[in-house]
């Protein structure tokens, strides 16, 4: 349903309830599900309509669908089940146990046997649990107020809360506006319009000779609040005057600074007159366009646009429509046309996950689909939003430690945690500053690509940091700044130098705006007082002392071609204001209405198109026209934002990034936005197709000869260039494929790890007799990681959190425990006579890590992961289970591929398969869901790929795997397939090979393999951003490549991480089976290997990643070994 068509209902659920329309009202919100009415949810609660209370709560969420649903119907049931075992009717409780209740036996067994024994006792009460069960009525009010917390905190209900704050009978006003333009459409119009029917438009009869007026007030339609009548439609809202103050011209001050200090001037003129050129380093920075887009008439302009009017139409009779619903009318004129659906980013293009909380964003003013974020944790990533590659991702670090003042030292030893406040970019996207909540600022400089090089690092403030921009007060880039301790400096983007120190705010400074108007340079600051400050850059003192909107945390932007000035600012009390300033006046011009009564958290704003403003509030995008009060527009991004979501436009306004919840960061394109992503997908997938477009491009490690790069790589290097952001991207691509012929210091250096001194490897601590691990995985939370051993016991190993490991994730560099519940059993599958080495073994874990389904040639268990109980059996072979997926978005459904070679789909809840796909003539091997495209994507041991459509199980595609010439796989060879982040690619594994595939056409766009004389592909993974793949060898060798191209960057040998080569039971050497990859940090995998051991492997501390980046301009290179991509050694090929 489109936004307008949703907002429709809305206005139907406003007029039915101004009808006294109670039981449609609320059939409706439930029917529609927009809007959860907590009044009414309460009154049905608190009179016990149990039936009603589930009948409406029904239209928002169902028992399965999270943790807190299941607790609310959970709740709601028990109560309504304690209730008649007060009453003694043990015939109801029984139905109501065995109808409501039961549900959850499945997922709480014993609760449920707890509940089940209440039956025996005369009164519940004698359960310890139940001793303070007071009468009905408190009982009800005491869950009431758990039931709200839990729909409060539920995602489902998130924006579905609060109602939209409309003035009183809106659909009729929208009526009355229609029938008011219909007759001023009519060819003779009559003074009283006789309006009888809405059914059809109106039309007056034969013209007596008077104009007629607006029929707004017919008694039809009702009393609608209105200001003396219909102003017309078209004309601009006027705004409250501000009081008249004596002042003095901005401009006086700037051409004519005093010689002494004065005292700032209360009420004084807030903004500069005259004319404006863009700043290059304002608080949004916006370069200034080569092509201006045309100046719109103000909001006070006496210009009103004419349109085509039909004949004998007065232009008094003229009023312009406002477009509320979907109807075909001429829109608002303006000099520059204007079509909502088109020139707004409204398409949710990209879903990326950035591993921790966004908290500021900015793109670079060049290339724009180069997204720049930092994070509540101190993190900042580098997004290349085209081809969904993350090419830079860094912690918060002290670069120099030494140099940093001793309260900075201190507060780091109290309290390490840091988060970032702002990032933005330089006006030429050379630089990028970050200014974090410790006293530091980060100047980093860009060079293209994942080039990001340490510049400088300045202690700027006592406390926090909390904005930071570029500007040029002369000829030279500066870095302003300002902090929790009321200053504002300004230093050297250069050399770090401080220039200037603003003393004058009495609180801390919150956010600055540095501007020009012609050759006169100045700064706003906003502190946290509400308190609005103008600086030249001199030691003379603020100019400007003035109160913002709401007197809190404001922050100031002007309009990309800097002629118009706006804040946004949110009171203590939540009441959040964005105005235009009249600069010439110092006052509020005009002042927008929409946002939420109480809106949670401080508001961010942005500008874009010098027409547009957007504000992140009440879980949703809001979009005003700069010449208009009322809102434009809400953009609800396909929901899953937070409450008060970061947002930032793109220069050009075709792309517009927002924070999410659960660590994402959605990109929304107009079509523009659309085409600009599409250009840098197509180069990450397809540049190196170039050569050969009828088939994928192999990439062995070793094809060329020595000094000379292959046409596919040179073609690739091109590829990647443009796809992480050169500023010319297609009409340089032929002299930038010759360009990287010759210069591969560019391109990753492929590093070699032979030393266990060069990474960090941990064997996991086992006291248990397992044979080989034939399945990994790491839990969902990133803090224990179960294996699954082909003898059907399952190890879990859990890190604790301590000194040593204060985050209590999996590492490396500290050892695990070898968990098991005190009643000391073990998670074992039930297993058949078959030899244990001959069986397939498979699991899948829940998305909450609560419980694991498992097979191991036997019937299919459930177990609880707490307590390692077998919570149920089912599906006894033959045929047996060799692959297990859950459903992306129903646990309940499974995906469970057999040796038979179907695949079953199965529902647990009920016990039944509800679909048996076949395609495949061998056992199936993998299985993996995408839930952007709903398909089901399937590979077997027959080499094939199979995609079905997972709303109807129909098979859509399939096709054999290309294996390399002269390769014949083994007869058990397993494919495995894998989806990407994006969930549009995947990656294939095959002993003979790596691929990736594009899911809608399965058409291989990357292949990679390895030389006819290397050792297989045992398996291999995504990390978790997508961005890597650990690829095991059963040579122990482990390679890591680059996902977007695969290209290795860098390979692992077993003596890095083997202490010796130890062969296991059967005489063979040991080696990995099967590789995991952490799900929050990139860096980091787990391998099981065949003699039953785990083994997790990271970078060094000191380097943070794997591989080598290529080297400085300087020419520097780093100091660990290196082979080049081509040209390798003699001895290399023998490694390989």
């Amino acid at each position: 349903m489109s936004s307008l068509s949703r907002e429709l209902v809305f206005l139907i659920l406003q007029f039915l309830d101004e009808e006294k329309f109670k039981e449609t009202v609320h059939k409706l919100e439930q029917e529609s599900g927009f809007f959860f009415n907590m009044k009414y949810f309460e009154d049905e609660v608190h009179n016990g309509n149990w039936d009603e209370v589930e009948r409406y709560l029904s239209g928002f969420t169902k028992v399965d669908d999270n943790r807190y649903s299941m607790k609310i119907f959970f709740e709601i049931r028990k109560q309504k089940y304690l209730e008649v075992l007060d009453k003694h009717d043990r015939s109801k409780a029984v139905e109501i146990l065995v109808k409501d209740l039961k549900v959850f036996a499945s997922f709480n067994e014993d609760l449920f046997k707890e509940i089940t024994q209440l039956l025996t006792l005369e009164n519940f009460r004698e359960n310890e649990q139940l001793s303070k069960y007071g009468d009905t009525k408190s009982a009800r009010a005491i869950m009431l107020v758990e039931l709200k917390k839990l729909i409060e905190a539920n995602p489902l209900f998130r924006d579905k809360l609060q109602f939209p704050n409309l003035r009183n009978s809106r659909l009729r006003t929208l009526i009355n506006q229609s029938l008011n333009w219909q007759h001023q459409l009519c060819k003779n119009p009559r003074p009283n319009p006789d309006i009888r029917t809405l059914f059809v438009d109106h039309s007056c009869g034969q013209s007596n000779g008077v104009q007629a007026p607006s029929p707004a007030n017919n008694p039809l339609l009702g009393a609608v609040p209105k200001p003396g009548g219909f102003s017309p439609l078209g004309a601009h809202v006027p705004f409250q005057t501000t009081p008249a103050s004596v002042q003095t011209p901005l401009a006086g001050w700037m051409s004519n600074p005093p010689t002494a200090s004065h005292p700032s001037i209360s009420g004084g003129p807030l903004g500069l007159g005259g004319p404006s050129i863009t700043a290059a380093g304002m608080k949004h920075p916006r370069t200034p366009s080569t092509n201006p887009s045309v100046d719109f008439p103000s909001g006070d302009s006496d210009h009103i646009s004419k349109r085509i009017r039909p004949m004998g139409v007065s232009d008094e009779q003229v009023s312009l429509p406002v477009n509320a619903l979907p109807v075909s009318f001429p829109g608002h004129a303006h000099s520059q046309s204007f079509n909502l659906p088109d020139d707004l980013p409204k398409t949710v293009a990209r879903n990326l996950n950035q591993g921790s909380s966004p908290t500021s964003m900015d793109f670079h003013p060049i290339q724009q689909s180069l997204l720049l974020v930092g994070t509540n944790v101190g993190e900042i990533g580098l997004w290349e939003v085209g081809s969904r590659e993350r090419l830079v991702q860094k912690s918060f670090k002290v670069w120099d430690l030494s140099a940093c003042t001793m309260p900075l030292q201190a507060a780091l030893v109290k309290d390490p945690g840091v988060s970032v406040n702002r990032v933005i970019w330089s006006p030429d996207g050379s630089l990028f500053g970050v200014a974090y909540s410790r006293h530091l600022v980060h100047i980093y400089s860009y060079n293209g690509n994942d080039d990001v090089r340490q510049h400088l690092e300045i202690d700027a403030h006592v406390g926090g940091v909390n904005d930071l921009a570029f500007s040029h007060p002369t000829k030279q880039l500066s870095v302003v700044t300002c902090g929790d301790d009321k200053l504002i400096k300004v230093w050297d983007a250069t050399n770090g130098a401080k220039q200037f120190t603003f003393e004058g705010h009495e609180a801390s400074v919150y956010s600055v705006c540095p501007h020009h108007k012609e050759n006169i340079q100045f700064i706003f600051s906003t502190a946290s007082d509400g308190k609005i400050k103008a600086w030249l850059y001199d030691n003379l003192g603020s100019r400007v002392d003035y109160d913002a909107p709401g007197r809190f945390r404001t922050t100031m932007a002007y309009s990309a071609d800097g002629t118009r000035l706006f804040s946004c600012g949110t009171s203590k009390d939540g009441e959040s204001h964005i105005v235009e300033w009249n600069e010439s006046e110092g006052a509020v011009k005009r002042t927008y209405q929409g946002f939420r009564k109480r809106s949670l958290g401080v508001v961010q704003f942005d500008t874009t198109k010098n027409r547009f403003l957007a504000a992140g509030d009440d879980f949703s995008i809001k979009i005003w026209d700069m010449d208009n009060t009322q809102l434009l527009t809400s953009i609800d991004a396909d929901g899953g934002l937070p409450a008060s979501p970061r947002i930032r436009f793109n220069k050009d306004g075709s792309l517009l990034a927002v924070s999410a919840n659960e660590n994402g960061i959605k990109v929304l394109a107009n079509a523009d936005g659309l085409r600009l992503l599409r250009q840098f997908e197509n180069l990450a997938f397809d540049a190196s197709r170039s050569s050969e477009a009828s088939r994928p491009t192999l990439i062995p490690i070793l094809t060329s000869p020595s000094g000379a790069a292959s046409l596919a790589d040179r073609v690739a290097s091109a590829g990647i260039s443009a796809m992480n952001g050169d500023a010319k991207i297609l009409g340089d691509m032929k002299p930038r494929i010759a360009e990287e012929t010759n210069d591969k210091s560019k391109i990753w250096k492929l590093t070699e790890i032979s030393e266990p001194s060069q990474c960090r490897s941990l064997r996991l601590p086992e006291n248990l007799r397992v044979t080989k691990i034939s399945r990994l995985i790491y839990t969902n939370s990133g803090n224990a990681i179960l294996a699954l051993a082909s003898n059907a016991i399952h190890l879990l190993w859990k890190w604790q959190r301590n000194d040593r490991n204060s985050s209590g994730k999996a590492t490396a560099s500290v050892s695990p425990q070898l968990w098991q519940p005190s009643s000391g059993i073990l998670m074992t599958n039930d297993i058949t006579d078959t030899n244990p080495e001959e069986t397939v073994s498979c699991f899948a874990l829940s998305k909450n890590d609560s419980y694991v389904m498992s097979a191991s040639g036997g019937k299919i268990s459930l177990f609880n992961m707490m307590t390692f109980k077998t919570m149920t059996t089912f599906m006894p072979p033959p045929p047996a289970a060799t692959f297990l997926a859950f459903h992306p978005e129903d646990n309940n459904i499974i995906a469970i591929g057999m040796d038979d070679s179907t695949i079953q789909i199965y529902n647990v809840r009920v016990d039944e398969v509800k679909s048996k796909l076949k395609g495949h003539s061998k056992r199936i091997t993998g299985l993996a869901f995408s839930h952007a495209l709903n398909v089901l994507v399937s590979s077997g041991a027959d080499s094939q790929l199979i995609v079905w459509n997972s709303d109807g199980w129909e098979k859509q595609k399939s096709k054999y795997l290309q294996l390399p010439s002269g390769r014949s796989p083994m007869s058990q060879s397993e494919t495995r397939v894998q989806f990407h982040q994006d969930q549009i690619h995947f990656l294939v594994i095959h002993e003979t090979q790596l691929a990736i595939y594009e899911t809608t056409k399965l058409e291989c766009i990357k292949q990679w393999v390895p030389r006819e004389s290397a050792a297989l592909i045992s398996h291999a993974a995504f990390s978790c951003d997508s961005q890597l793949i650990y690829a095991s060898f059963l040579d122990s060798t482990v390679c890591i490549f680059t996902a977007a191209h695969l290209r290795l960057r860098c390979r692992i040998n077993p003596s890095a991480y083997l202490a010796s080569s130890i062969s296991n039971s059967n005489g063979h050497p040991q080696h990995p089976l099967v590789v995991a990859a952490h799900p929050q940090e990139p860096n980091q995998f787990a391998l099981g290997l065949s003699d039953g051991s785990v083994h997790v492997i990271e970078p060094l501390e000191s380097e943070s990643r794997w591989g080598v980046p290529p080297p400085n301009e300087n020419g520097s290179s780093s100091s660990v070994p290196n082979t080049p991509l081509v040209g390798a050694s003699a001895s290399d090929q023998a490694q390989r």
